[in-house]
């Protein structure tokens, strides 16, 4: 059974990442705290609504009911990088270059590494932001689909149509594949190379429950979801996803829902939240699976590993988090 380093902290927790080697913890209270030589804590907005990782330069970036929009250094320090009084801003997504977007309302904003922000007008509310991976290109998600938008240049926008609710977006590492979460559980996909709107269209259904988590493979092979009591994982190594493709299961607990799901940096090995607090490693390959944790006090909300792999940092709804050495 591997070493589990314990944590309690007081709230939600929203987000665990690490910044090089150190675990960071970020609760809905807006605290955040820091693995560092003993536990250090932050005070980011008042009232936490969003908290991620920017990859480039090992910062978090958060933003809450405040209205700020904040840049975290590993060693605590707050940059502020955008102010918007009396607005809640719970859309957030780290880009190329410094970029930084943000949204609230029916406007998704961009700020560029120089401070400069351009707005993105929508029809309807955006409800969630991400960078393409090549380019400075944004997905925008909101009612009814998706719009794609060239932050640098005046290229038209492409409006990605499909019926309902879009509340999440991510795009493939590839760039080839652009899926939301819906309100209504299910998935949805759209192929950005496809010759002709019908062949586009993906749809992933079936989930008893509302997609709350998703995490892309390290090499964009596979996408593994929340929403049911097993790991949903679909395939999308072919060149047209997972259309016509069942998705792998992994992890089946009888009724007992996945919430979060984290594939390993460099192996196809996913780490798997349950709601009653339990976490297993399941290796794609064969299927098998290790025990991580054993159930906890609340649902998994948050897990993130270290870049070796060998650190697997986790957070409930309760508060009770920590970190897992997984060779220990």
């Amino acid at each position: 059974m591997p070493t589990v380093a314990p944590l309690d902290i007081e709230g939600h927790v929203i987000s665990a990442h690490f910044l090089g080697d150190i675990p960071v913890f970020a609760a809905s209270s807006g605290a955040i705290h820091r693995l560092d030589g003993g536990e250090k804590v932050t005070e980011a907005n008042a009232g936490l609504l969003t908290c991620i990782k920017d990859p480039a330069n090992q910062t978090l970036l958060t933003a809450g009911e405040d209205g700020r929009v904040l840049r975290i250094a590993h060693d605590g320090g707050v940059t502020e990088l955008a102010h918007v009084p009396r607005k809640w801003i719970s859309v957030l997504a780290a880009g190329p270059q410094g970029a930084v977007a943000y949204a609230h309302g029916k406007s998704a904003f961009v700020r560029l590494a120089d401070g400069t922000t351009k707005e993105f007008t929508e029809e309807r509310t955006v409800e969630a932001v991400d960078f393409a991976p090549k380019g400075m290109r944004i997905a925008v998600a909101r009612y009814n689909g998706v719009t794609l938008h060239w932050v640098g240049t005046a290229g038209a926008p492409v409006d990605l149509e499909w019926k309902g609710a879009h509340t999440g977006v991510t795009f493939s590492p590839d760039g080839r594949f652009v899926v939301t979460m819906m309100q209504e559980s299910a998935l949805h996909g759209w192929k950005l190379d496809g010759k002709g709107s019908d062949a586009r269209h993906m749809r992933m259904t079936g989930y008893p429950a509302k997609v709350k988590s998703l995490s892309w493979a390290p090499k964009g092979k596979w996408l593994a979801s929340s929403g049911a009591p097993a790991a949903i994982v679909w395939p999308f190594s072919g060149k047209d996803g997972p259309m016509g493709k069942a998705p792998l299961e992994l992890g089946t607990r009888a009724n007992i829902m996945v919430t979060n799901v984290s594939f390993h940096p460099a192996e196809e090995v996913l780490a798997i939240g349950f709601v009653d607090g339990m976490i297993l490693a399941v290796r794609i390959a064969d299927g098998k699976e290790a025990l991580l944790r054993r159930p906890g006090k609340g649902a998994i909300t948050a897990m993130a590993w270290s870049s070796s792999g060998k650190l697997l940092a986790f957070g409930s709804e309760t508060g009770d988090c920590g970190v897992i050495d997984i060779a220990g």
